[in-house]
């Protein structure tokens, strides 16, 4: 074979190689999308994969079991069964007990200010599945008798109650859970940039590599309505958990007066303070989803006492200033990743 010969023959091997790598490339860089239904709310993900394989069946099942172990609006669920009963549950399913653990972790930090025992209160106000009670002052004070996250014990094996008029509700962690759930099981089949959002919580692993650059999340203006939404800031985010909490579209209105979703175990009310709301980034969704609650029931000041002991979480408060403006604190650790709009 001449040199001219070889010479051409190695041009048209570059040249092939050249154009497959970038059709690989290509379709690397196309993203899958799913999308449904779950936990009262929706789900968004978004995940790049070369052989483009679509996971929604699995997402789904997964999405469901977790439901039934941790949803209360669910008749059967393991949760409404132990909320209805008064002797120990035995779990089907890992996912009620890996719920506990990581509550019980955030109970303890937080003293108390985030407590899934607040069930009671919770369809007092006429945030959960039972009927509202408009509770007076006399009816709060012998509901927060059995609210506490010492009057459940729970093993390996099984969860139980201290006092029979004991329940759970996982509404202020439960959306982080489940994004983490999805986001482990994604992991397990190779996929490393992605972004997975339940009802607004979620993770974002990797990058976006359509753009090039980490996953840019919004933050709900707090002055939005359910008819018109809008951001106050954006964050771009790189292997790190969101979740906001806010009043946002989540109150009663009893009387004239708007009452948050958010209750604050100890007093029996729902929170009011100045916050408006917090977005919490961590590790993984399900600590920022419980924070975020935790931070809410706390109000400005004792937030930011906590978050200077807990460099582990990064957050962003809004909350109202002397003269009705929206005051912003934005910790350390985020202050560079985060445009602010005027």
């Amino acid at each position: 074979m001449s040199n001219r010969t070889k010479n051409i023959l190695y041009t048209v091997i570059l040249l092939v190689s050249v154009f497959v790598v970038y059709q690989y490339r290509k379709k690397s860089q196309q993203p899958v999308y799913l999308e449904g239904n779950t936990m009262g709310t929706t789900y968004h993900i978004t995940y790049f994969d070369k052989d483009r394989r679509n996971f929604k069946q699995q997402v789904d099942s997964i999405l469901e079991q977790v439901n039934y172990s941790i949803n209360t609006y669910l008749p059967q669920s393991e949760v409404t069964r132990f909320n209805r009963g008064s002797g120990a549950l035995k779990f089907e399913l890992p996912y009620l007990r890996q719920l506990l653990e990581r509550s019980q972790e955030i109970v303890r930090a937080s003293s108390g200010a985030f407590d899934p025992t607040v069930m009671p209160l919770v369809n007092a106000w006429g945030f959960g599945p039972a009927e509202p009670l408009n509770p007076d002052n006399l009816e709060l004070d012998s509901i927060r008798e059995f609210i506490g996250f010492e009057k459940v014990a729970f093993n390996s094996d099984s969860v139980w109650k201290r006092d029979a008029r004991t329940q759970l509700d996982f509404g202020g962690i439960g959306q982080g859970y489940g994004a983490d759930v999805v986001t482990d099981f994604l992991k397990s089949k190779g996929i490393t940039d992605m972004l997975v959002e339940i009802g607004g919580e979620g993770m974002a692993c990797g990058r976006n590599r359509q753009s090039g650059k980490p996953w840019e999340i919004g933050i709900l203006d707090p002055n939005s309505t359910r008819q018109r939404q809008f951001f106050k800031a954006y964050v771009s985010l790189e292997n790190k958990s969101f979740t906001t909490s806010g009043s946002y579209f989540n109150y009663r209105e009893i009387n004239g007066k708007k009452f948050s979703h958010t209750i604050d175990p100890e007093t029996g009310y729902p929170v009011n303070n100045p916050l408006l709301s917090v977005s919490v980034f961590s590790a993984d969704a399900t600590s920022a989803d419980g924070w975020a609650t935790a931070l809410m029931v706390m109000g400005v000041e004792k937030a930011k006492e906590l978050l200077s002991h807990h460099p582990e979480l990064d957050a962003v408060l809004m909350y109202s200033g002397t003269d009705r403006t929206i005051e912003i604190f934005i910790t350390p650790g985020v202050k560079d990743n985060i445009v602010v709009k005027q």
